[in-house]
């Protein structure tokens, strides 16, 4: 019983993996509006930060944004992606992803540069608010 359930929820991360994958093939599309290619950047760059809104060391919550935030932004992504062309990149993520996982350095480090400009712009806001 414990077995079949570890396998399934193993099957559903490596789902939303590719979801995720797709999401990104699509985001670069030409043929996706714009609202959509901004909200599926914002959904993958969450889902591949190394940073999360809350930290998975703690209990409970830490993991919630994993496991209830990411899927939901997939799902409204989603929705806002023209079928045709959603299509299309699952069979492209799916292929890739049977191959190994994409690694793209690059996006890792604009995602860390973001996290590290927004964490400098905070420290900035809390400077000036304690002193003025």
């Amino acid at each position: 019983m414990t077995r079949n359930w570890i396998d399934s929820w193993k099957r559903r991360a490596r789902e939303l993996q590719t979801e995720v994958y797709a999401l990104y093939l699509a985001y670069r599309d030409p043929r996706v509006p714009w609202y959509a290619r901004a909200f599926a950047a914002l959904v993958v760059g969450y889902a591949f930060s190394p940073i999360d809104l809350i930290p998975d060391i703690v209990p409970v919550l830490g993991y919630l944004d994993d496991l209830v935030l990411i899927p939901v932004g997939v799902a409204i992504a989603i929705r806002l992606i023209p079928p045709i062309v959603l299509a299309e990149c699952r069979d492209r993520a799916s292929q890739e992803m049977a191959h190994g996982k994409p690694v793209s350095r690059v996006a890792a480090v604009v995602i860390v540069a973001l996290w590290l400009l927004l964490a400098a712009g905070a420290v900035v806001l809390v400077r000036r608010w304690m002193s003025g």
